[in-house]
């Protein structure tokens, strides 16, 4: 029996995925579990496994498509097998089979001469098949009206009749590139058969359009804006339309600090100063409970653990792991769980467990020379910390000039549920413990 493959929920407030490539292409064969495409998410980008095993027999949702969550994408199912009683329940209204209005068309498919590649396969329900087979009818030559061009019973016997015109001049990929990139298709010479434009016909016009474009003395590109970086954006706009923010800002010596890493370094343990952050800032965060608060419909939630969130920079956006209960954990144990969630954040590994549940979030830009920056929150947070770069800097002390080593903390909030003073008094705290550490123990 075939099975659907769907766009699968991938976190709480996940509404829609972004396809970025097929593992498997139609008509090959996949097993349960195999990887069988790659999608996007405001999240993160992940793989994910086919539910079946079988052939796929067709693909819904191409490369580059966003999908709403639990839309039929593509089915799965033994070779030959008829699977249009799954689009009639979950495909969007326009190709349901019940709503499908076309005539029945039978038109040549055209052969690519260029590049011999085929470019539409052809489905076919089996009793079509078997009506065609025997009335003699070739079925290749037939664009169906079903659902993503299906040939059904009704084209098998409008071609047998004499009922078909030939209307369409483009073949549905040829049409979609047409659209996906702003062509006139008037402008498009066919080169199939009786004239039909195929995607080669489409693909000249756009290498031509290309070849002018960088025959020109300046260049510009379009990069689509969907997927996670569109999704990233809705949040952050979100989260500047729905929250007061305000920011507060101060310089810290972290000469103390310093020795500190050092110190531990040298006894073989490799941690950086944003793990000596997450450990002062949960220790301040316990104590400040409101600035590790989220704002409900039933009221402030305040939280007496602290998920650290860090903000890591990937190839096409943002996304936040947080180390769980870091408030209870050691320095050595929170460094090992560090690198481990930013590995696996670059290579695309990250589980909805690991970038769910954050408490608040630490965005640390000072190893790209950044001296200071203001940060967004990532809802429903309250806060978030942002830090830049330790620098050697001239200070004075005691009427003396002296090198210090100097990092600016920046500090977003939620002015709706934490007033300036509380703010003030937590990163005044952030400050006592990074220029005080053993305050820590």
């Amino acid at each position: 029996m075939a099975t659907k493959v769907i766009m699968p929920k991938q976190g709480l407030l996940m509404t829609e995925g972004y396809i970025t490539k097929w593992l498997i292409s139609e008509g090959e064969k996949v097993e349960e579990n195999q990887p069988l495409f790659e999608m996007e998410t405001d999240k993160l980008s992940i793989t994910i496994e086919s539910p079946a095993s079988g052939t796929l027999l067709k693909i819904i949702r191409g490369e580059d498509e966003t999908v709403p969550i639990t839309e039929i994408i593509a089915v799965i199912g033994q070779e030959g097998e008829d699977f249009s009683h799954l689009l009639t329940a979950d495909s969007p209204a326009e190709t349901k089979i019940d709503e499908v209005k076309a005539e029945a068309e039978c038109a040549v498919v055209e052969s690519n001469s260029i590049s011999n590649e085929k470019t539409d396969r052809v489905f076919i329900t089996p009793r079509a098949k078997m009506i065609a087979a025997d009335k003699n009818i070739d079925y290749s030559d037939i664009i169906g009206s079903g659902p993503e061009g299906l040939i059904i019973e009704k084209d098998i016997l409008s071609c047998e009749k004499g009922l078909v015109q030939n209307r369409n001049k483009v073949t549905p990929v040829a049409e979609k590139m047409i659209k996906e990139n702003n062509l006139n298709a008037n402008e498009v010479v066919g080169t199939g058969i009786s004239g039909r434009v195929i995607k080669q016909d489409v693909l000249n016009i756009i290498k031509n359009e290309q070849s002018n474009l960088n025959n020109t003395d300046t260049q510009e590109k379009i990069v689509p804006f969907k997927g996670m970086r569109k999704v990233i954006s809705d949040r952050m706009m979100e989260s500047l339309h729905n929250m007061a923010q305000a920011n507060h800002r101060m310089k810290v010596d972290m000469t103390e600090a310093v020795k500190l890493r050092k110190n531990i370094k040298e006894s073989g343990i490799n941690i950086s100063y944003n793990d000596i952050l997450i450990k002062i800032v949960s220790k301040a965060l316990l104590e400040f409970p409101y600035m590790n608060s989220s704002l409900t419909g039933e009221g402030i939630l305040l939280k007496d653990y602290v998920n650290m969130g860090l903000a890591v920079s990937v190839s096409n956006g943002l996304i936040v792991p947080n180390v769980k209960n870091a408030h209870k954990k050691s320095l050595e144990e929170i460094a090992a769980e560090s690198r481990e969630l930013i590995q696996k954040a670059l290579n695309g590994s990250l589980s909805q467990e690991d970038y769910s549940g954050g408490t608040f979030t630490l965005s640390n830009l000072g190893m790209y020379d950044i001296d200071e920056f203001t940060a967004i929150i990532n809802p429903p947070e309250s806060g978030i910390l942002a830090v830049g770069k330790v620098e050697n800097t001239p200070v004075v002390e005691n009427d003396t000039i002296v090198i210090k080593p100097i990092m600016t903390l920046s500090l977003t909030y939620d002015h709706r549920i934490i007033d300036g003073a509380l703010a003030a008094q937590f990163l005044q705290r952030i400050k006592q413990l990074l220029m005080h550490p053993y305050l820590l123990l």
